[in-house]
Order: structure tokens, then sequence, then C-alpha cells
């Protein structure tokens, strides 16, 4: 079973960056697909960026494409997600999730298999 564990949140400056991070306290990291996503107040689950379960296909949204960076290192069952030049727009809740399918973070995000507790990030302007 995947259990994962998000940490790395807090506030921060527009401008700045943060790195979140996932861990997985489960046996079976390597064979899921990893992402995040995150909600915003008022606002559904929306997909932020997705890995393959080897590391080698990795996909983002429009919003944070080109200012993000996700990863993972499957020697230490973890998953990154930095975030460079943050936006006011992308303070939210940030989850972590798996899935045996990829193409659910961006067609299902509400729905995917196993979920994180979530970290907060707050961008100030």
């Amino acid at each position: 079973q995947v259990q994962l564990v998000e940490s790395g949140g807090g506030l921060v400056q527009a401008g700045g960056s943060l790195r979140l991070s996932c861990a997985d306290s489960g046996r079976t990291f390597s064979s899921y697909a990893m992402g995040w996503i995150r909600q915003a107040p008022g606002k559904e689950r929306e997909f932020v960026a997705a890995i393959s379960w080897s590391g080698g296909s990795t996909y983002y949204a429009d919003p944070v494409k080109g200012r993000c960076t996700i990863s993972r290192d499957t020697a230490k069952n973890t998953v990154y997600l930095q975030i460079n030049s943050l936006k006011p727009e992308d303070t939210a809740v940030y989850y972590c999730a798996a899935d045996r399918r990829i193409d659910h973070f961006s067609t299902r995000p509400w729905g995917l298999e196993v979920w994180g507790q979530g970290t907060l990030v707050t961008v100030s302007s």
C-alpha cells in the first residue's frame, strides 16, 4: 500500500521558490505514477504536475509550465515539486497523489487512487 506524506509548504513572497516533498511509506512506490494536485480556496482540485513510474515522462499544467519541475528519487521513495517564480494565484493546498494511470492526473484529478494529507502554500503579493 502506498502512503503519502507531504512537506515543504509555507508562506513565500511572490517571485520566490518552494520545493515540496512527498514521501511514500508504503512498498509499491515504484509501480505508481506520482503527481501533485492543488486546491485553492473555493475552487476545485486541479492538476499541477505528474511523473511516470519510471521517471522518464513528466507532464505539467499550463499555469505552471516553465515554472515547475517534478522529479522522483526511487531510492528514497520521494517525489519532489520545485516551484519557481511563485504567484499569488499559486496559493493552494498542494496534495501529493499516486495512481497507476498517469493520464488520470489530468483527466480526473479529484479521483486518484492514493492521496497525501496536503501541504499549504501561501504566496503573498
